[in-house]
């Protein structure tokens, strides 16, 4: 358990990351001229300090560094007396230097282990292994999209066979109107994946027929499971969705044969998400899933660190990290073609946080994600791969996506991760169509205004009931349960959001 628990109440006020940070972060609202003590400080709020917001801990001159994490976040943009609410008024960024502490050694991936830890899955014939067991009904343009729902709207889930767990309609905007060249690409990287999901038995690709997006582009594999369908050839909207529904039935009776068995939790591709985050994001939720993905690395499995934008700042945390210099050196050229892609509409990753961001005390995107990347825990970064790329690397590998929450979980779910973990502090109402999404709040507040949509409650840290190991192997354990079968809450409200990235113009 928390020492917070013993503290007496100037101590409960705030939490000290590291004994070098210079600011704290409010656990509970702190009125002006409440007294603080931490690690032997004693002072005064010289004014009110909202919950999960910054207050300085010593005098801080203009210009010098305001230090978080041991790490500095920003630096004054004026004096700073202790004991003053820190934020964007007088908190200004810092950018950072731009230099590097390349790795000077090579790190190999190390084999799985011969035992450890198992969950129950459905085995695939290319050797991987879902957690779901899914027939899908994709749109290969937005001309079939509403052709699809309707196709998978024939199959309520009480009507399912036992082992199957339902028909996901994957409708989207895209597909028509598309350049061809690296949208193109990715939008078919990004459907691709979605066809050859582990948690997939069986796909219709619809098409409308004369769309950019050509459906052949995903029928020259020869795989059985993949049925393509045109709106114009099957005779309109109502008679491919007649045609697709027929197919579906017989995908699902062949669904319904596999049966889960037990697979090594080295067979788990866990993805990493964080929205709506807030000052406890990086102290509880981000921490304790790190402490879960270390576990699962240890165990031979897979986590994906994704969000390019939120790993703006902490740069060189992650390249200290990487197996090599050439995995490091393809990370950083992510975040400078990130930063390119920006340009032409005057923004920066500057403009993140969001409102709701700074409102639970993040104050600038260096702070956001000096706590985003503690989701990854401390393992070596093997691997790094673009939006939706196949992700075949065991270890903490990244995967280059936008924050946006569901464009982001939709290029993990299609580089195969069967699995998602997603860490929120003022809440997060998303989920995808096959890939069951565990929610962690990152306070107590949150967790309990939200727990239809929460499962864990990292909060318990920063209320000193639990550690942030603790907290990590609840995370783990409900992971392997998850993977199992065990539903979660996004799935029990039936979140279904797929919003591929969209890089370029539109014709």
């Amino acid at each position: 358990m928390s020492d917070l628990l013993n503290l007496p109440a100037a101590e409960n006020l705030v939490i000290r990351v590291r004994g070098d940070d210079n600011v704290a972060v409010a656990r509970v609202p702190i009125s002006e001229g409440q007294e603080i003590r931490t690690g032997g400080v004693v002072i005064h709020a010289r004014s009110a300090v909202p919950v999960g917001h910054k207050v300085a801990l010593e005098d801080i001159e203009a210009g010098a560094p305001v230090i978080r994490y041991g790490l500095i976040i920003g630096r004054a943009r004026r004096p700073i007396r202790a004991g003053e609410h820190v934020h964007e008024h007088n908190l200004a960024l810092e950018t950072g230097s731009g230099t590097y502490d390349f790795p000077a050694e090579e790190l190999h991936e190390v084999p799985p282990p011969e035992s450890g830890p198992s969950f129950l899955g459905y085995p695939r014939p290319d050797g991987r292994a879902g957690t779901r067991n899914y027939v899908a009904v994709v749109a290969a343009s937005n001309c079939a999209a509403f052709a699809a729902e309707l196709a998978a709207s024939r199959f309520p889930r009480e009507s399912l066979p036992e082992n199957v767990h339902g028909v996901a309609a994957f409708p989207h905007g895209y597909g028509c109107g598309t350049p061809v060249g690296p949208d193109l690409e990715q939008l078919r990287r990004t459907i691709g994946g979605i066809l050859h999901h582990p948690n997939v038995a069986g796909v219709v690709v619809l098409g409308l027929g004369c769309e950019v997006n050509q459906i052949e582009a995903y029928l020259d594999g020869g795989d059985d499971r993949i049925l393509g369908l045109t709106l114009q050839d099957a005779g309109g909207t109502r008679a491919a969705a007649e045609k697709a529904a027929e197919a579906i039935r017989g995908m699902m009776e062949r669904a319904a044969a596999t049966k889960r068995r037990e697979e090594p939790a080295w067979k788990l591709v866990l993805g990493l998400q964080c929205g709506g985050s807030d000052a406890f994001s990086g102290i509880t939720a981000n921490p304790a899933l790190g402490a879960c993905c270390d576990r699962l690395v240890a165990a031979g499995g897979a986590i994906v660190l994704a969000e390019t934008p939120e790993t703006f700042g902490a740069e060189n945390l992650l390249v200290r990290r990487a197996r090599n210099r050439r995995v490091a050196e393809a990370y950083l050229a992510m975040v400078e073609r990130y930063k390119a892609y920006l340009r032409p509409y005057g923004s920066t990753f500057e403009d993140n946080p969001s409102p709701g961001n700074k409102e639970g005390g993040l104050t600038n995107i260096v702070e956001k994600s000096l706590g985003a990347v503690a989701k990854a825990g401390t393992s070596p970064l093997m691997a790094a791969y673009e939006y939706a790329e196949r992700i075949t690397a065991r270890g903490f590998v990244f995967m280059n996506t936008p924050g946006y929450d569901p464009v982001s979980l939709t290029g993990i779910a299609a580089g195969g991760a069967n699995i998602i973990a997603f860490t929120t502090g003022r809440g997060s109402a998303t989920g995808f169509p096959i890939v069951p999404v565990i929610k962690i709040a990152s306070n107590s507040a949150t967790y309990r205004r939200m727990r239809e949509d929460m499962d864990v409650n990292a909060g318990a840290i920063a209320d000193g009931e639990a550690a942030v190991e603790e907290i990590g192997r609840e995370i783990f354990d409900l992971v392997l349960r998850v993977a199992s079968g065990e539903t979660t809450c996004s799935e029990r409200l039936g979140h279904n959001e797929f919003v591929p990235w969209r890089i370029g113009p539109v014709l």
